[in-house]
């Protein structure tokens, strides 16, 4: 299979200000990974584990400290943000709360529309035509963020995200604030859309039952570090790490 993102040895830290001293928190500790072209890639483990951490530091949102971040095979981590700045199109991020990334002043229609390329009529047709493959009516395009429910602003999220024409998506808990019956769909439209734009995702998620339904493999984070990555369905039935064991557990 190809290789579209090989993360060698990264490391993320922290300086927090104490009242007598400077401490640093190591977030990410030697993070090895291999994420396949158009599979769904899970990470998952328990809150404040560096999940979001590594899904920004990936795509470089945010600047790791050590290591190496391969996109195709090319160091992202030694190019200048203005070179960066040509990938960044082919990788986009979902987060999990919609109504924070969506400007309350921007009318959805028109905040899809900034990611695509084109002229101005040629831009409406776009996003019309991406919104409505997430389940937005055209008639919708003029409605600002508040008067959409949580389900549909994150339909939006993720027909900004497409806007670009992305190959990767890095999807953190974007389920997790919606209704379980919402869930359900938003799910299910993922899985439609990778198949529809061969898309690859990096999945984050604490919920383990999410990530046995969507991801092909899976990565257990634990305080920061891998402790077990495979095949989805294989770590669920023998887990070979005690953190796994005992998440797995947890969710009976």
């Amino acid at each position: 299979m190809e290789i579209l993102w090989k993360v060698e040895n990264l490391k993320k830290e922290y300086e927090i200000r104490t009242e007598f001293k400077k401490e640093k928190i190591i977030v990410l500790k030697n993070i090895n990974i291999e994420i396949f072209k158009g599979e769904i890639f899970g990470l998952v483990g328990e809150s404040g584990s560096g999940k979001t951490t590594f899904g920004k530091v990936l795509i470089r949102l945010i600047e790791p400290d050590q290591g190496k971040i391969f996109y195709k095979n090319i160091d992202i981590t030694e190019i200048p943000e203005k070179i960066l700045r040509k990938y960044r199109k082919n990788f986009q991020i979902i987060f999990q709360d919609p109504y924070k990334s969506l400007n309350p002043r921007i009318r959805c229609g028109y905040a899809v529309m900034e990611g695509i390329e084109g002229n101005v009529k040629e831009k409406i047709e776009k996003a019309i035509e991406i919104l409505n493959l997430v389940g937005i009516k055209k008639e919708r395009f003029n409605d600002y963020p508040h008067q959409f429910s949580g389900g549909e602003r994150q339909r939006i999220a993720i027909a900004r995200a497409l806007s670009t024409n992305p190959e990767f998506i890095v999807c953190d808990e974007p389920t997790s604030n919606l209704d379980v019956s919402i869930q359900g769909q938003i799910l299910n439209l993922f899985i439609d859309l990778k198949e529809k734009f061969n898309l690859t995702y990096l999945f984050i998620t604490h919920n383990l039952k999410i990530a046995r339904f969507l991801t092909d493999r899976i990565a257990v984070m634990f305080k920061g570090e891998i402790v077990e990555i495979g095949k989805t369905e294989e770590i669920f039935k023998n887990p070979s790490h005690p953190y796994t064991e005992k998440l797995l557990k947890s969710e009976i």
